[in-house]
């Protein structure tokens, strides 16, 4: 049984494998935004299988890597990041983000795979700016970043899922954006994260949303 946490109406957090979860779900989606363990199964560290492992001792096999491969089915849109390494079809609205770094080499950028129709698109915002929100997941995007990916999405107003939702930077993002939000995560540490941090944020939102105000009440002399 997976741990469900209801932060806020419209937000809500699952802890467990996103495999079980997501075909249970009732809800309907207008895009999937998600940063997925990168498939690259044998073609690393001399031909070892590369996998991410987690807390449970579950690794990432290739039944994940055909998940992610599945994820345009599960709603109109989606922006994968790392898309480049799976085995998704051809498309030309790739994202890629430029992380200012001096010497060049491939991993100063990243690419997310979407099923946009429209130019590639690139934001450039430097990976050393993650130390003033606070990095809590080895490949924890920039707040921005994912702010930036959310805005690409034709679809405003529809629920975001993150199937692999690591420390909750897609669900702060889509909170603060006014988006409803699922998010996914196998590992219990960085679930905590999440839900902390997208608590915040929600709570932050409450803040700024200003309360109606009581109707006056008209005396005999205001309505003369």
């Amino acid at each position: 049984m997976s741990r469900v946490e209801h932060i806020a109406e419209g937000v809500t957090l699952y802890l467990g494998d996103c495999r079980e979860i997501v075909p249970g779900l009732p809800d309907t989606f207008a895009a999937v935004v998600t940063d997925p363990p990168y498939g690259l199964g044998e073609k690393w560290q001399g031909g070892r299988r590369w996998r991410l492992h987690h807390e449970d001792g579950m690794g990432w096999d290739a039944n994940t890597v055909e998940y992610v491969t599945g994820i345009p089915s599960i709603a109109p849109d989606a922006i994968i990041w790392g898309g480049h390494l799976y085995d998704l079809p051809p498309k030309r609205g790739w994202l890629v983000w430029d992380k200012i770094v001096r010497n060049f080499t491939s991993g100063v950028m990243e690419f997310a795979w979407t099923t946009l129709d429209q130019p590639i698109k690139a934001i450039n915002f430097a990976n050393g700016e993650l130390a003033s929100e606070g990095k809590f997941h080895p490949t924890q995007k920039p707040l921005p970043v994912m702010r930036w990916c959310i805005q690409q999405l034709p679809n405003n107003h529809g629920a975001v899922l993150d199937p692999f939702m690591g420390s909750g930077t897609t669900g702060v993002a889509a909170v603060e954006m006014g988006r409803p939000f699922v998010g996914i995560e196998i590992d219990s540490k960085h679930f905590d994260t999440a839900l902390r941090r997208i608590d915040a944020a929600t709570k932050q939102q409450d803040m700024f949303i200003a309360k109606p105000k009581p109707p006056k009440q008209l005396t005999l002399l205001d309505q003369r």
